[in-house]
């Protein structure tokens, strides 16, 4: 019964529209309520869950990539992108992809992808006669990428979901290969996507050109390089990486491209500061929460449950991603993240998988649920930038999402795609 009021409460308060974190912290007072336990349990766990020092990487690294957002990095990475795909077929689609991949390393979000390369890219695509409905899938499809190329702060969210066991070093080597696969399957769909409806190519600007744009796009892009090899080589740790990206954000964009104002620097500080919130409220929420369902016995339930439907690990790593594809057609990223960590995690470790290769089935599970309505936040704000109603977008996005599926597939049953690059580094 408990279980019931926990579950049946947090679903019903979804339904009815109630925010993620709300209905998270509702249903778990309820049932510590039901349970006759001290509600003051609930604030205990809540706080806990949000004071942990590892997640200072958090609103560091989104207040890094508000910066280089508001510094105009995204420009000059479109542009670069242009002068190496673009003569492709279906250049801008084909550009789209590669900016979303280089920014990918300087924001870590895909939300924030969807709107600062969208912000730039579709507009020219529509204004070159590609249709909104491939821009916007391409835009949103191209943003997940960034959850897997360093760095990513949804990466931190599963380390400490787990336990602060893992190496977040490993877990940001582990997604660039995945990371480089999801691009080139985009890249591949949108150029059979383009062939198919006639799309363009772009002129190749030559090699000096090239040259001028990457040597200007290359101070954006050590960012990249710094916090991966800083820390790779254990020069700093994920949250002093954070910090130090803030502080060469804000070298870049002020000192070298002088592109960010008061006015920017200002919208940088709100932002990173509204999301922060934002995050850690569904943090410490998404903590109860799974501290009340491990006291139900939530995680070993399920795994009974499991191994009762099948022992084959094929079809019950099937079985996993089907259930977070579900659940992540209604809930955001981040809770999600928080409470599936605890009760699957067992579960892969049990049939022998890495739990760094699980972080990136998971977050590029819980990626797809970003695209995929009635949530999509990725998906909604390319729909936003690009004028074009979900169902429009939905309608044609099936090459796109199946290209997604087929990542997720190999990341899930392919261990070296995950593994191969952080055992290359020990």
């Amino acid at each position: 019964m408990e279980l019931t009021v926990l579950l049946g409460g947090f679903a019903l308060l979804l339904l009815i529209g109630t925010p993620v974190a709300f209905a998270l912290g509702a249903a778990t007072l309820a049932t510590v309520l039901y349970m006759d336990l001290p509600p003051v349990v609930v604030f205990q766990q809540l706080a806990s869950g949000m004071n942990v020092f590892s997640m200072l990487a958090i609103p560091f690294f989104v207040f890094a990539g508000d910066l280089m957002l508001r510094g105009q990095i995204a420009d000059r990475l479109v542009a670069l992108a242009a002068a190496m795909v673009g003569h492709l077929r279906g250049g801008l689609g084909q550009v789209n992809i590669l900016a979303a991949t280089l920014f990918g390393g300087v924001s870590g979000s895909a939300v924030a992808d969807a709107s600062a390369v969208g912000g730039v890219m579709i507009p020219q695509m529509k204004a070159r006669g590609y249709a909104p409905d491939y821009a916007v899938n391409i835009t949103a499809n191209a943003a997940l990428i960034d959850l897997l190329i360093p760095p990513s702060h949804n990466m931190i969210l599963y380390v400490i979901a787990a336990g602060g066991a893992i190496s977040v070093a490993d877990l940001f080597t582990a997604g660039i290969i995945p990371g480089l696969v999801m691009m080139l399957a985009l890249m591949v769909v949108a150029w059979l996507v383009a062939i198919r409806r006639g799309y363009p190519r772009e002129a190749f600007p030559g090699w000096a050109a090239l040259l001028r744009l990457a040597i200007g796009a290359l101070p954006g892009l050590m960012l990249i390089v710094i916090i991966f090899a800083g820390v790779r080589s254990g020069i700093f740790t994920a949250t002093e990486s954070a910090c130090v990206a803030v502080i060469y954000a804000l070298l870049v964009t002020l000192l070298v491209y002088r592109s960010l104002g008061w006015e920017g620097f200002r919208e940088a500080v709100g932002g990173a500061v509204r999301t922060t919130g934002m995050v850690m409220l569904i943090i410490g929420t998404a903590t109860a929460f799974g501290w009340l369902m491990a006291l139900l016995q939530v995680p070993a339930q399920t795994v009974a449950v499991m191994r009762g439907i099948t022992e084959d690990p094929i079809l019950t790593l099937l079985l996993i991603n089907v259930i977070l594809l579900v659940l992540g057609t209604f809930m955001d990223m981040a809770p999600l993240i928080m409470i599936g960590t605890p009760i699957f995690l067992p579960v892969v470790k049990a049939l022998g998988m890495d739990p760094v290769q699980f972080g990136v089935v998971l977050i590029v599970n819980l990626g797809i649920g970003l695209i995929t309505p009635p949530v999509g936040p990725a998906l909604f704000v390319a729909c936003a930038v690009g004028k074009v109603s979900m169902w429009d977008a939905t309608k044609t996005s099936g090459p796109f999402y199946l290209a997604m599926l087929v990542v997720l597939g190999l990341v899930t049953y392919i261990p070296a795609l995950s593994l191969w690059l952080p055992r290359l580094f020990h």
